[in-house]
């Protein structure tokens, strides 16, 4: 991993910030591949998508390793929100398929 300070200029830097770009998206890949897992397990044990105590867990954790790293809490739970809700309707359009 490239140090932050050892970067020499904007050329560098903004390689850099694709760089991890590409990495966050392969690791929302995989957070979607285990979203389509959950709805699997959830298939077969009769579970809902959308569960709220599972979303406000989700949120707090989200908050406190936000605060961890010096971030701006409310902002990444906005962002985990939104994750949270589009996972939900991931899962619910695979458990309700009938659904438009």
């Amino acid at each position: 991993m490239t140090q932050i300070s050892d970067i020499p200029d904007m050329p560098a830097l903004r390689a850099e910030i694709d760089r991890l770009d590409a990495e966050l998206m392969t690791l929302l890949a995989r957070r979607h591949a285990l979203i389509d897992r959950a709805a699997r397990i959830k298939a077969g044990i009769g579970m809902p998508a959308r569960i709220d105590d599972r979303v406000e867990e989700v949120v707090a954790n989200v908050r406190r390793h936000a605060t961890g790293h010096g971030l701006d809490p409310a902002l990444y739970e906005t962002l985990w929100r939104m994750l949270i809700e589009a996972a939900i309707a991931q899962e619910d359009r695979f458990l309700n398929p009938e659904r438009p």
